[in-house]
């Protein structure tokens, strides 16, 4: 009988990227925030023990951070329980030539309406604190801290490197 070795296949990248050519730390970073910086929507995965939910919803991208302004829904199940997080950001897949996708681990907290970094973010969307005080209650603000970023670039062969990069921010 077939038995499924999910410790061989969770260890599949680990293993491959230890004989991987790996970017240097500055230059991978500014290709990760070039491929953030040119997407506004992701997959914003949230679980808790009995409901894993996976969001798609725009994001900011400031200081460092992902931000999500939500009315609500299932993913604050996860976050009240698991504030462990995983966002997935893509391009169509066109064939394995032609991958391009950025995958982030990271920390979850909620920001409280109307204080300075509300506020900032608001005003970085250009949303009028008065149209947010008229609505029944405010936007939820969800803030992502990354702790790592794994990057997916078939081109980076072209470079000599390997198409995954990790980066731990940490």
């Amino acid at each position: 009988m077939w038995e499924m070795d999910y410790d061989a296949a969770a260890s599949h990248w680990e293993k491959k990227d230890a004989d991987s050519v790996h970017m240097e730390p500055t230059a991978l970073k500014e290709k990760i925030e070039a491929f953030i910086g040119a997407h506004n929507t992701c997959a914003l995965a949230t679980a808790s023990r009995d409901c894993v939910r996976n969001t798609p919803i725009e994001y900011n991208y400031l200081d460092g951070n992902f931000y999500f302004f939500s009315e609500g829904g299932l993913k604050f199940r996860g976050l009240k329980e698991n504030k462990n997080v995983g966002i997935a950001i893509f391009e169509p897949y066109g064939g394995f030539g032609q991958l391009k996708s950025l995958q982030v681990q990271g920390v979850a907290s909620m920001v409280e309406p109307f204080s300075d970094e509300y506020l900032k973010l608001m005003e970085h969307k250009k949303i009028p604190v008065e149209v947010m005080k008229k609505l029944p209650q405010p936007m939820n603000l969800i803030k992502v801290e990354p702790s790592s970023f794994d990057y997916l670039d078939s081109e980076l062969k072209k470079d000599g490197f390997g198409s995954r990069q990790h980066f731990s921010v940490v």
